[in-house]
């Protein structure tokens, strides 16, 4: 509920506090006094917009500030999804500067306009003579009978479900379109996947095969190399072993002699030792060497099959190539495990279907069984406020398997005020005193249910006096036994039923009129309510009124 508040520099109001308490208040003043500024105040920290010309002083801000009560209101979820500090006791503030920009704040923290929205259309319910949306709102419709049938509480946790089910759903969905999208190149990379796992490939293998065509392909010329090679090393009598065989032993002969020529012939043997290795080393080569035209067709064709690979996929050697494979199969099992998700996704999303449309059908029931008793309550109630013959009619359309947050059902209410008139859309049927005095029966029947904290008439009394007035007077003392109900109002009879009365007021000062507020005592209550009572002068029979009223 509302407990303070506090308007700063906002329009005739220079500076001004308000302490609401619970139960049933009215707000009463002169034509002009500026009654309507109060409730222009609370719209904008509820989230209405705002221009420049609110602010009073341009040379400060316009700062507008609420503190509620929000123990049991069940805004958790609200404070969860805007990541927001939850406390009982909530503050909401807006600050206006001249050029008409502002800020808002919850609990301090900064929120947009939409968020500020989003909570204020919880905290507060603002019914005014021209603003009747509430009650053509189709949400708001299905609301006021899930309360009256007490099941607030199920339909929350099935819109909880719905909104799993829901993005199951998303997902699902999503899931499916990258499926197909997948699908579209699967086959052609299982092709591709096929075609390198049957290549066999191996990193080294291009180089080494490479290196055996070229020797396969020059065979005669490198045997004949190698056999020239060998015969001057040592095929003849005269060749490079025998001539170095006799240099050594003229070596040796001589030295003893001297040291350098020792070394020499050390020299020469060694050289000698080497030389008859490469010439073995030679020979066994040549002796080795096979030329089969069969393996050299052989190594071309794997050859062709690589280099043909290669410039296919436009890669530079095998080891691209097998980082290929390797990508494509890591794409196919992707594709594989798809596969498997959507199926099993799909029947998580139809047993949460099929769990849906159960508690979508009990709600619906529990819902058509509570209407009768709901438009009969209703009527009777638009007959003690002076319309004596209403036809109140909830239409209740439910869908087989057609599931929304509010389960199967569309909710409309449909009115008529006239003897023998068929009902229709309220929208289309309803005079604006109508409409208000629909709408406070209707408020009148879940007060008790917490489903709107605080209420704010603005001119409830609009095309009602008299005997009526009585009546409305007591419908609203009645609701502010259950809930918060604040109320500006012409009528002393509505006045006189409210447990705490505030009077707007104009101050001229100077070149100044300001707007003023002030919370009155009983003496003060009766002065109030006797000029209410009065046309110019209070007499003091108006002032006996006005103690019959309050003391009934």
């Amino acid at each position: 509920m509302l407990l303070k508040l506090s308007i700063q520099n906002y329009l005739l109001i220079k500076d001004l506090e308000l302490d609401f308490a619970s139960g049933f208040t009215v707000i009463t003043g002169e034509t002009g006094a500026g009654k309507s500024i109060i409730l222009g105040a609370l719209n904008l920290i509820l989230g209405q917009r705002n221009d420049s010309s609110v602010v009073f002083d341009k040379t400060r801000k316009c700062i507008i500030e609420g503190l509620f009560r929000i123990s049991g209101y069940i805004l958790d979820d609200f404070f969860k999804k805007n990541d927001l500090d939850y406390d009982e006791m909530l503050t909401v503030r807006k600050e206006i500067s001249d050029n008409g920009k502002s800020r808002s704040f919850i609990n301090d923290s900064p929120v947009t306009l939409s968020v500020l929205k989003e909570l204020g259309e919880r905290l507060v319910n603002i019914h005014s003579q021209n603003s009747i949306i509430t009650l053509h709102n189709a949400d708001f419709q299905i609301a006021v009978i899930d309360s009256f049938a007490r099941i607030q509480e199920k339909v929350s946790a099935f819109r909880s479900a719905f909104q799993n089910w829901n993005s199951k759903k998303n997902t699902l969905e999503e899931l499916i379109r990258k499926e197909a999208k997948l699908a579209l190149s699967r086959d052609y990379d299982q092709f591709l996947f096929d075609e390198l796992s049957s290549a066999r490939l191996n990193s080294q293998e291009l180089s080494d095969l490479e290196e055996k065509q070229r020797m396969l392909t020059n065979l005669e010329e490198i045997r004949g190399n190698l056999g020239r090679a060998s015969q001057i090393l040592s095929g003849d009598e005269v060749n490079i072993l025998s001539q170095l065989r006799e240099v050594s032993l003229a070596l040796n002969q001589v030295s003893g002699f001297q040291a350098d020529i020792k070394l020499l012939a050390e020299r020469i043997n060694y050289n000698y030792i080497d030389i008859k290795d490469l010439s073995n080393d030679i020979s066994l080569i040549g002796n080795r060497l096979d030329g089969d035209p069969g393996e050299l067709e052989s190594i071309s064709q794997r050859l062709d099959q690589l280099y043909r690979l290669l410039k296919k996929h436009q890669k530079s050697n095998i080891d691209d190539l097998i980082d290929l494979h390797q990508e494509i199969e890591s794409k196919l099992s992707k594709t594989d495990n798809l596969d498997q998700e959507i199926r099993e996704l799909k029947k998580e999303v139809t047993d949460l279907k099929t769990d849906l449309l159960t508690k979508a059908k009990e709600i619906s029931i529990l819902r058509k069984n509570i209407i009768p008793g709901f438009t009969s309550k209703v009527e009777n109630s638009l007959v003690q406020l002076g319309i004596p013959f209403p036809t109140f009619r909830v239409e209740l359309q439910s869908a087989d398997d057609l599931l929304t947050s509010d389960g199967l059902d569309k909710v409309k209410f449909l009115f008529s005020a006239n003897k023998g008139l068929e009902a229709s859309d309220i929208e289309t049927s309803i005079s604006g005193g109508e409409s208000s005095r629909l709408m406070l029966s209707i408020k009148s029947m879940i007060s008790q249910k917490n489903l709107l904290p605080t209420i704010f008439f603005d001119e409830i009394d609009s095309g009602v006096s008299g005997k009526i007035a009585g009546m409305v007077g007591k419908i609203l003392k009645e609701m502010g036994g259950t809930m918060q109900v604040i109320a500006i109002t012409h009528l002393p009879q509505i006045a006189a039923k409210s447990s705490q009365h505030f009077l707007v007021y104009k101050i001229n000062n100077q070149d100044i009129t300001q707007t003023n507020i002030k919370k009155l005592s009983n003496k003060e209550r009766i002065e109030e309510i006797a000029k209410m009572l009065s046309n110019e002068k209070v007499t003091p029979s108006a002032i006996k009124n006005a103690k019959d009223l309050l003391n009934n």
